[in-house]
Protein backbone atom coordinates (compact mmCIF):
# COMPACT_ATOMS: atom_id res chain seq x y z
CA UNK A 1 0.00 0.00 0.00
CA UNK A 2 1.33 3.65 -1.15
CA UNK A 3 0.23 6.58 0.41
CA UNK A 4 -0.75 9.24 -2.29
CA UNK A 5 3.02 8.97 -3.69
CA UNK A 6 3.97 11.89 -6.14
CA UNK A 7 4.55 10.47 -9.09
CA UNK A 8 2.96 12.57 -11.56
CA UNK A 9 3.78 15.80 -9.16
CA UNK A 10 6.03 18.70 -10.37
CA UNK A 11 9.55 18.67 -8.13
CA UNK A 12 11.82 21.90 -7.61
CA UNK A 13 14.59 22.29 -10.02
CA UNK A 14 16.88 21.13 -7.54
CA UNK A 15 15.12 18.06 -6.25
CA UNK A 16 14.26 16.88 -9.99
CA UNK A 17 17.68 16.39 -10.58
CA UNK A 18 18.32 14.64 -7.40
CA UNK A 19 15.56 11.98 -7.56
CA UNK A 20 16.42 10.62 -11.09
CA UNK A 21 19.91 9.39 -9.96
CA UNK A 22 18.09 7.49 -6.90
CA UNK A 23 17.29 4.31 -7.94
CA UNK A 24 15.72 3.59 -4.19
CA UNK A 25 13.07 6.55 -5.40
CA UNK A 26 12.11 5.10 -8.24
CA UNK A 27 8.46 4.54 -8.01
CA UNK A 28 8.32 0.74 -8.98
CA UNK A 29 11.15 0.24 -6.49
CA UNK A 30 8.73 2.06 -3.78
CA UNK A 31 5.55 -0.08 -5.51
CA UNK A 32 7.58 -3.37 -5.26
CA UNK A 33 8.55 -2.88 -1.28
CA UNK A 34 4.53 -2.36 -1.07
CA UNK A 35 3.03 -5.07 -3.03
CA UNK A 36 5.70 -7.63 -2.95
CA UNK A 37 6.38 -7.68 1.24
CA UNK A 38 3.15 -6.11 1.83
CA UNK A 39 4.86 -2.94 3.78
CA UNK A 40 3.03 0.54 3.88
CA UNK A 41 4.67 3.55 1.94
CA UNK A 42 4.34 6.56 3.71
CA UNK A 43 5.30 9.72 0.92
CA UNK A 44 6.25 12.43 3.06
CA UNK A 45 6.65 15.86 1.13
CA UNK A 46 6.87 19.95 1.52
CA UNK A 47 5.75 21.83 -1.18
CA UNK A 48 6.27 25.54 -2.31
CA UNK A 49 4.08 28.11 -3.45
CA UNK A 50 3.76 26.47 -7.07
CA UNK A 51 2.91 23.60 -5.38
CA UNK A 52 6.69 21.91 -6.55
CA UNK A 53 7.59 19.29 -4.30
CA UNK A 54 10.60 21.18 -2.08
CA UNK A 55 11.21 17.72 0.19
CA UNK A 56 10.80 14.16 0.46
CA UNK A 57 11.21 11.40 2.78
CA UNK A 58 9.72 7.92 2.00
CA UNK A 59 8.90 5.94 5.21
CA UNK A 60 8.06 2.39 5.36
CA UNK A 61 5.88 1.08 7.72
CA UNK A 62 6.42 -2.53 8.79
CA UNK A 63 4.01 -4.26 11.21
CA UNK A 64 5.64 -7.63 11.62
CA UNK A 65 4.62 -10.40 14.57
CA UNK A 66 8.21 -11.28 14.40
CA UNK A 67 10.36 -8.27 14.65
CA UNK A 68 7.62 -5.43 15.57
CA UNK A 69 6.76 -2.02 14.13
CA UNK A 70 8.96 0.40 12.96
CA UNK A 71 9.11 3.23 10.37
CA UNK A 72 12.38 2.74 7.93
CA UNK A 73 13.38 4.81 4.83
CA UNK A 74 13.92 2.05 3.19
CA UNK A 75 14.16 -1.17 3.82
CA UNK A 76 16.33 -3.21 1.96
CA UNK A 77 17.93 -0.07 0.44
CA UNK A 78 21.38 1.00 1.21
CA UNK A 79 21.34 4.48 0.65
CA UNK A 80 17.84 7.05 1.51
CA UNK A 81 18.92 10.74 1.42
CA UNK A 82 16.51 13.00 2.73
CA UNK A 83 16.02 15.45 0.15
CA UNK A 84 15.11 19.06 0.37
CA UNK A 85 16.08 22.33 -0.99
CA UNK A 86 16.78 23.99 2.33
CA UNK A 87 17.43 23.02 5.98
CA UNK A 88 13.67 24.22 6.93
CA UNK A 89 12.14 21.69 4.51
CA UNK A 90 14.61 19.31 6.07
CA UNK A 91 13.14 20.53 9.70
CA UNK A 92 9.91 19.81 8.82
CA UNK A 93 10.06 16.27 6.97
CA UNK A 94 12.09 15.29 10.25
CA UNK A 95 9.50 16.74 12.54
CA UNK A 96 6.59 14.96 10.46
CA UNK A 97 8.49 11.53 10.62
CA UNK A 98 9.01 11.86 14.31
CA UNK A 99 5.08 12.42 14.81
CA UNK A 100 4.66 9.49 12.56
CA UNK A 101 6.68 7.06 14.62
CA UNK A 102 4.83 8.48 17.83
CA UNK A 103 1.33 8.32 16.38
CA UNK A 104 2.19 4.29 15.00
CA UNK A 105 4.07 3.71 18.52
CA UNK A 106 6.91 1.97 16.80
CA UNK A 107 10.09 0.70 18.43
CA UNK A 108 11.88 2.93 16.86
CA UNK A 109 12.65 4.98 13.30
CA UNK A 110 15.72 4.81 11.17
CA UNK A 111 16.53 7.02 8.47
CA UNK A 112 19.58 5.50 5.90
CA UNK A 113 20.08 8.79 5.28
CA UNK A 114 23.67 9.59 4.79
CA UNK A 115 25.41 12.52 5.71
CA UNK A 116 23.10 14.76 7.16
CA UNK A 117 23.80 18.13 8.72
CA UNK A 118 20.55 18.60 10.32
CA UNK A 119 20.33 15.06 11.84
CA UNK A 120 23.36 15.29 12.96
CA UNK A 121 22.92 18.20 15.29
CA UNK A 122 19.61 16.91 16.66
CA UNK A 123 19.91 15.36 20.48
CA UNK A 124 16.61 13.05 19.82
CA UNK A 125 18.44 11.31 17.19
CA UNK A 126 21.29 8.96 17.55
CA UNK A 127 23.55 8.52 14.59
CA UNK A 128 25.03 4.96 13.35
CA UNK A 129 28.07 4.87 11.44
CA UNK A 130 28.64 0.67 11.08
CA UNK A 131 28.61 1.49 7.46
CA UNK A 132 30.65 3.13 4.43
CA UNK A 133 29.72 3.04 0.66
CA UNK A 134 31.63 2.39 -1.97
CA UNK A 135 31.75 4.78 -5.76
CA UNK A 136 33.46 3.93 -8.52
CA UNK A 137 33.39 6.73 -11.31
CA UNK A 138 33.59 5.55 -14.68
CA UNK A 139 35.67 6.67 -17.08
CA UNK A 140 34.67 7.67 -20.85
CA UNK A 141 36.82 4.70 -22.36
CA UNK A 142 37.80 1.05 -21.37
CA UNK A 143 41.62 2.17 -21.46
CA UNK A 144 41.65 5.07 -19.00
CA UNK A 145 38.89 2.59 -16.53
CA UNK A 146 41.90 -0.25 -16.96
CA UNK A 147 44.71 2.21 -16.25
CA UNK A 148 42.39 3.24 -13.30
CA UNK A 149 42.54 -0.43 -11.79
CA UNK A 150 44.89 -1.61 -9.08
CA UNK A 151 47.84 -4.75 -10.69
CA UNK A 152 46.27 -7.06 -8.99
CA UNK A 153 42.69 -6.54 -10.09
CA UNK A 154 44.22 -6.53 -13.60
CA UNK A 155 46.13 -9.72 -13.15
CA UNK A 156 42.65 -11.20 -11.41
CA UNK A 157 40.96 -10.00 -14.82
CA UNK A 158 43.38 -11.68 -17.42
CA UNK A 159 43.56 -14.52 -15.31
CA UNK A 160 39.89 -15.08 -15.26
CA UNK A 161 40.05 -14.59 -19.11
CA UNK A 162 42.75 -16.80 -19.71
CA UNK A 163 40.91 -19.54 -18.03
CA UNK A 164 38.43 -19.21 -20.40
CA UNK A 165 35.23 -17.65 -18.27
CA UNK A 166 32.46 -16.21 -20.28
CA UNK A 167 30.37 -13.21 -19.40
CA UNK A 168 26.92 -12.99 -20.66
CA UNK A 169 23.92 -10.96 -20.19
CA UNK A 170 20.78 -13.05 -19.51
CA UNK A 171 18.19 -11.78 -22.10
CA UNK A 172 15.46 -14.18 -20.68
CA UNK A 173 13.76 -14.25 -18.07
CA UNK A 174 14.48 -18.21 -17.49
CA UNK A 175 18.08 -16.66 -16.45
CA UNK A 176 16.42 -15.76 -13.19
CA UNK A 177 16.32 -18.88 -11.73
CA UNK A 178 20.23 -19.48 -12.69
CA UNK A 179 21.05 -16.57 -10.44
CA UNK A 180 18.81 -17.95 -7.53
CA UNK A 181 20.96 -21.17 -7.49
CA UNK A 182 24.22 -19.42 -7.03
CA UNK A 183 22.33 -16.45 -4.73
CA UNK A 184 20.85 -19.30 -2.09
CA UNK A 185 24.17 -21.03 -2.39
CA UNK A 186 25.95 -18.16 -1.62
CA UNK A 187 23.79 -16.45 1.10
CA UNK A 188 23.06 -19.59 3.06
CA UNK A 189 26.45 -21.00 3.47
CA UNK A 190 29.26 -18.24 2.33
CA UNK A 191 27.16 -15.55 4.68
CA UNK A 192 24.80 -17.21 6.55
CA UNK A 193 21.79 -15.08 5.87
CA UNK A 194 18.30 -15.53 4.81
CA UNK A 195 17.91 -15.13 0.92
CA UNK A 196 14.96 -13.18 -0.80
CA UNK A 197 12.14 -15.23 -2.29
CA UNK A 198 12.73 -17.11 -5.65
CA UNK A 199 9.51 -14.47 -6.96
CA UNK A 200 11.12 -12.09 -5.33
CA UNK A 201 14.28 -12.20 -8.02
CA UNK A 202 10.94 -12.83 -11.17
CA UNK A 203 9.60 -9.50 -9.84
CA UNK A 204 12.75 -7.52 -10.12
CA UNK A 205 13.16 -9.02 -13.65
CA UNK A 206 9.44 -8.40 -14.45
CA UNK A 207 9.52 -5.02 -13.01
CA UNK A 208 13.16 -3.34 -14.41
CA UNK A 209 14.35 -5.51 -17.45
CA UNK A 210 11.43 -4.35 -19.92
CA UNK A 211 12.94 -0.83 -19.72
CA UNK A 212 16.72 -2.04 -19.72
CA UNK A 213 17.35 -0.83 -16.02
CA UNK A 214 18.06 -4.18 -14.29
CA UNK A 215 21.07 -5.86 -16.17
CA UNK A 216 21.90 -9.52 -15.08
CA UNK A 217 25.20 -10.68 -15.75
CA UNK A 218 25.99 -14.52 -15.30
CA UNK A 219 29.64 -15.69 -15.39
CA UNK A 220 30.01 -19.46 -16.87
CA UNK A 221 33.02 -21.59 -17.52
CA UNK A 222 32.96 -24.44 -19.82
CA UNK A 223 28.95 -23.85 -20.39
CA UNK A 224 28.04 -23.73 -16.12
CA UNK A 225 27.26 -21.08 -14.70
CA UNK A 226 29.75 -20.02 -11.87
CA UNK A 227 29.05 -16.43 -10.71
CA UNK A 228 26.55 -13.78 -11.17
CA UNK A 229 25.65 -9.97 -10.31
CA UNK A 230 22.30 -8.06 -10.78
CA UNK A 231 22.67 -4.20 -11.70
CA UNK A 232 20.12 -1.32 -11.34
CA UNK A 233 20.52 1.78 -13.66
CA UNK A 234 19.22 5.40 -12.52
CA UNK A 235 20.03 8.44 -14.32
CA UNK A 236 23.59 8.36 -14.96
CA UNK A 237 24.59 5.92 -12.42
CA UNK A 238 24.74 2.05 -12.37
CA UNK A 239 24.04 0.51 -8.69
CA UNK A 240 25.56 -3.25 -7.79
CA UNK A 241 22.92 -4.45 -6.25
CA UNK A 242 23.16 -8.32 -5.36
CA UNK A 243 25.78 -10.91 -6.28
CA UNK A 244 26.54 -14.43 -5.78
CA UNK A 245 29.24 -17.21 -6.55
CA UNK A 246 30.15 -21.01 -6.59
CA UNK A 247 33.15 -20.70 -4.42
CA UNK A 248 34.49 -23.93 -6.06
CA UNK A 249 34.95 -22.14 -9.36
CA UNK A 250 36.18 -18.38 -6.99
CA UNK A 251 39.92 -19.56 -8.13
CA UNK A 252 39.02 -18.58 -11.99
CA UNK A 253 38.09 -14.86 -10.42
CA UNK A 254 34.42 -14.99 -11.86
CA UNK A 255 33.68 -11.74 -9.88
CA UNK A 256 36.55 -9.50 -11.11
CA UNK A 257 35.69 -10.40 -15.09
CA UNK A 258 31.94 -9.95 -13.78
CA UNK A 259 32.79 -6.35 -12.61
CA UNK A 260 34.69 -5.40 -15.38
CA UNK A 261 32.29 -6.33 -17.74
CA UNK A 262 29.87 -3.83 -15.85
CA UNK A 263 32.61 -0.99 -16.00
CA UNK A 264 33.18 -1.47 -19.67
CA UNK A 265 29.40 -1.62 -20.54
CA UNK A 266 28.87 1.20 -18.09
CA UNK A 267 31.53 3.39 -19.66
CA UNK A 268 30.62 2.75 -23.04
CA UNK A 269 26.85 3.93 -23.11
CA UNK A 270 27.54 6.93 -20.82
CA UNK A 271 27.18 5.92 -17.33
CA UNK A 272 29.00 7.91 -15.15
CA UNK A 273 29.54 6.19 -11.94
CA UNK A 274 28.73 2.34 -10.86
CA UNK A 275 27.90 2.75 -7.14
CA UNK A 276 29.37 -0.62 -5.31
CA UNK A 277 27.06 -0.03 -2.33
CA UNK A 278 27.40 -0.30 1.86
CA UNK A 279 29.83 -2.43 3.07
CA UNK A 280 30.66 -2.84 6.96
CA UNK A 281 33.66 -0.94 7.90
CA UNK A 282 34.80 -3.63 9.86
CA UNK A 283 34.47 -6.04 6.90
CA UNK A 284 38.18 -5.38 6.13
CA UNK A 285 38.04 -8.28 3.10
CA UNK A 286 35.16 -6.49 1.35
CA UNK A 287 36.46 -3.33 1.96
CA UNK A 288 39.70 -3.75 0.43
CA UNK A 289 38.18 -5.27 -2.65
CA UNK A 290 36.42 -2.37 -3.49
CA UNK A 291 39.10 -0.15 -2.84
CA UNK A 292 41.26 -1.86 -5.66
CA UNK A 293 38.80 -0.89 -8.48
CA UNK A 294 39.82 2.63 -7.75
CA UNK A 295 36.10 2.92 -6.14
CA UNK A 296 36.20 6.25 -3.13
CA UNK A 297 34.81 5.59 0.07
CA UNK A 298 31.72 7.65 1.49
CA UNK A 299 30.58 7.96 4.86
CA UNK A 300 27.34 6.51 5.32
CA UNK A 301 25.51 7.46 8.77
CA UNK A 302 22.27 6.02 9.60
CA UNK A 303 20.00 8.21 12.11
CA UNK A 304 17.55 6.58 14.33
CA UNK A 305 14.97 7.57 17.16
CA UNK A 306 14.01 7.30 20.14
CA UNK A 307 16.94 3.85 19.59
CA UNK A 308 19.45 2.13 17.48
CA UNK A 309 17.68 -0.83 16.75
CA UNK A 310 17.03 -3.46 14.01
CA UNK A 311 19.30 -5.71 11.50
CA UNK A 312 21.08 -3.11 9.72
CA UNK A 313 22.46 -1.63 12.96
CA UNK A 314 24.10 -4.88 14.66
CA UNK A 315 28.12 -5.33 13.73
CA UNK A 316 28.98 -8.71 12.24
CA UNK A 317 31.19 -9.02 14.89
CA UNK A 318 28.57 -8.85 17.49
CA UNK A 319 27.40 -12.48 19.64
CA UNK A 320 23.95 -11.45 17.87
CA UNK A 321 25.27 -11.53 14.39
CA UNK A 322 27.89 -14.38 14.52
CA UNK A 323 24.90 -16.64 16.47
CA UNK A 324 22.57 -15.70 13.48
CA UNK A 325 25.17 -16.41 10.54
CA UNK A 326 26.50 -19.40 12.49
CA UNK A 327 22.88 -21.38 12.48
CA UNK A 328 22.00 -20.27 9.01
CA UNK A 329 24.70 -21.79 7.72
CA UNK A 330 23.42 -25.21 9.02
CA UNK A 331 20.57 -25.69 7.19
CA UNK A 332 20.06 -27.49 4.33
CA UNK A 333 19.97 -25.14 1.06
CA UNK A 334 16.09 -26.43 0.02
CA UNK A 335 14.86 -25.80 3.42
CA UNK A 336 17.09 -22.38 3.38
CA UNK A 337 15.60 -21.07 0.39
CA UNK A 338 12.00 -21.80 1.66
CA UNK A 339 12.67 -20.86 5.28
CA UNK A 340 14.73 -17.75 4.04
CA UNK A 341 11.53 -16.40 1.73
CA UNK A 342 9.43 -16.18 4.69
CA UNK A 343 11.79 -14.91 7.07
CA UNK A 344 13.29 -12.16 4.95
CA UNK A 345 10.16 -9.83 4.38
CA UNK A 346 10.94 -9.37 8.49
CA UNK A 347 14.18 -8.26 8.31
CA UNK A 348 13.84 -4.54 6.46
Amino acid sequence: MIDTLPINTSWSEPLEEQIKSMFYYDPRWLNLLATFYGYQIIPLTTTNADNQVTGFLPLCYIKSPLTGRRLVALPFSDYCPLLAVDEADTAQLIERALHLAQEKKVKYLELRAGVNAVLTERPDFTSNNLYVNWVLPLSASSEDAWSALRKPVQHQIKKSQKAGVQIRAAQKREDIDIYYRLHVKTRTKKHGMPTQARNYFFTLWDTFAPTNTMRLLLAEYQGTPIAGIIIFASGSTLHYAYGASDENYLKLAPNNLLFWDAITWGSANGYKSLDLGRTASDNQGLMEFKRRWGAVQEPLPYYYYPQTAGLASTSESSWKYRLLTNNWRRLPLPVAGRLGGYVYKHLG
